[in-house]
């Protein structure tokens, strides 16, 4: 086919008064076809489509299209098992043409230094321990000097939000104008693009540090590739062949990766992500004297094994915290148990789940399991001997931090069996009353109401 300029030639040189045999000759082409270009008159190229092999099969492919998900290598391989005859090559090439979309040129966005920093998370698989788990990444990066910063987290909600933009501003020493986010309902409250507003949790942690949340429109993916880039580099150098004790250890060499990242020079930025950083250093924000730990406050109950559970793993507690109701406080790297004045501090376990952090003070000393069913079954012994024994033991309890000893509930229980009931239940009421746990004192109380009646008292003969 004639492109435009030579066809114009032609008709130029038929208007001057040339043949076709000299215009032929003069611009080194057949005959037939200035002979075509002058029958037609026209500059612009006739369009020499020619019919398609596969236009009789469109109305399968489009079923199958369909029926594959838009999957054209499933599409040829059903033409094929049913007996068609094309290539791969081809069936894309005929339905590109018959496609109605249009391609939409990408955009390209200029960020001032200080203005924004993108954040995002995408799913990604890696070896953590023995297994492989499918973990939240999430990203953020300096819009105007590519300075990125990536941890990973088993799952991603608002509290692993707020750890991880905390990590994010203290790893760039400072805040930019805005944040900017995809329509995600972690961050967002209500509303989508321009119109969104984050929740008023999100919101009061963007107050705090000096920041707003921004978030592009629906399918502007554009808007977002500063922090959508880094992520198959993530996949594709980082997570790729590599294996992790646990998840700090990951997140350990996910920082030093970013080190050396962000100081390895960009070819399309003729300079460092770390050497850009400097001249937008002076631009951000100031972090605030104090930024407080992100924190997730429970209520939970110490189960009868002494531990609270929490994310499917178990946290050991004092063992008269047992049936208690305790707030737990958790954090990005510890959690806390709380009752009353007292603190339990443990180190949170993130990966593998449904472990056991006990505490060497919490362990139950060799035998303490017996010693304690023995002296349950004493306790059950006293009751059913002396009914009334109840509320003195109970107070009994109360007034020592540790549980009454073995002997001392052998010694009630020998003296409810050999002392008269009549007698030591006021004495038990007397000491009750007057906070008094010293048996030796109760039985003599005891034995001072009961010496006229079994013990003959002698007279002194002069007397």
């Amino acid at each position: 086919m004639l492109e435009r300029r030579t066809r114009a030639t032609i008709l130029q040189l038929k208007e001057k008064g040339l043949g076709t045999r000299a215009i032929a000759r003069t611009l080194s082409l057949s005959r037939g076809a200035v002979k075509k270009v002058i029958a037609q008159g026209s500059e612009e190229p006739v369009s020499m489509a020619r019919p398609s092999s596969l236009t009789d099969l469109l109305p399968e492919i489009l079923e199958l299209k369909g029926r594959c998900r838009d999957n054209l290598v499933r599409v040829h391989e059903e033409l094929a098992a049913s007996g068609a005859k094309i290539s791969y090559p081809a069936l894309t090439a005929f339905v590109r043409s018959r496609s109605p979309e249009v391609a939409i040129p990408a955009g390209r966005y200029h960020f001032a230094p200080g203005k924004e920093i993108q954040h995002d998370t995408s799913p990604h698989d890696a070896l953590v321990g023995e297994r492989t788990w499918r973990l939240q990444t999430a990203s953020a990066v300096l819009c105007h000097s590519r300075m990125l910063f990536f941890q990973c987290y088993l799952r991603f909600t608002r509290f692993e939000a707020k750890v991880f933009l905390t990590a994010a501003l203290r790893f760039f020493d400072g805040v930019t104008e805005r944040v900017m986010v995809d329509n995600t309902s972690v961050i967002r409250g209500e509303g989508t693009g321009a119109e969104m507003r984050p929740a008023p949790e999100m919101a009061a942690f963007s107050e705090r540090l000096g920041f707003v949340f921004v978030a592009h429109e629906l399918g502007d993916v554009n808007r977002s590739a500063r922090v959508e880039r880094p992520f198959s580099h993530i996949e594709g150098n980082f997570l790729n062949g590599r294996s992790f004790t646990d998840l700090r250890h990951l997140n350990r060499e996910a920082l030093a990766w970013c080190q050396k990242v962000n100081a390895t020079t960009k070819r399309h930025l003729h300079a460092s992500p770390r050497e850009l950083y400097i001249q937008e250093k002076p631009h951000l924000r100031p972090l605030p004297l104090h930024i407080p730990e992100p924190e997730r406050i429970e209520t939970r109950t110490v189960d009868v094994e002494g531990f609270v559970c929490v994310d499917t793993n178990r946290y050991s507690a004092p063992a008269d915290w047992i049936h208690r109701q305790v707030q737990v406080r958790i954090g990005a790297d510890r959690v806390e148990i709380d009752k009353g004045p007292k603190t339990v501090v443990h180190e949170r376990v993130l990966l593998p789940q449904g472990q056991r952090s006990q505490l060497p003070e919490h362990r139950r000393p060799y035998g303490e399991k017996a010693r304690v069913m023995r002296q349950l079954d004493e306790e059950r012994a006293l009751v059913a001997v002396l009914p009334g024994v109840s509320s003195y033991l109970s107070a009994l309890k109360k007034s020592s931090r540790t549980a009454p000893r073995l002997l001392l509930l052998r010694r009630l229980l020998r003296m409810a069996r050999e002392y008269p009931h009549e007698a030591l239940l006021p004495a038990l009421d007397v000491a009750m009353r007057y906070g008094l746990f010293d048996l030796d004192r109760l039985e003599r109380m005891v034995l001072e109401r009961i010496k006229t009646d079994y013990f003959r008292i002698q007279e002194n003969d002069d007397e």
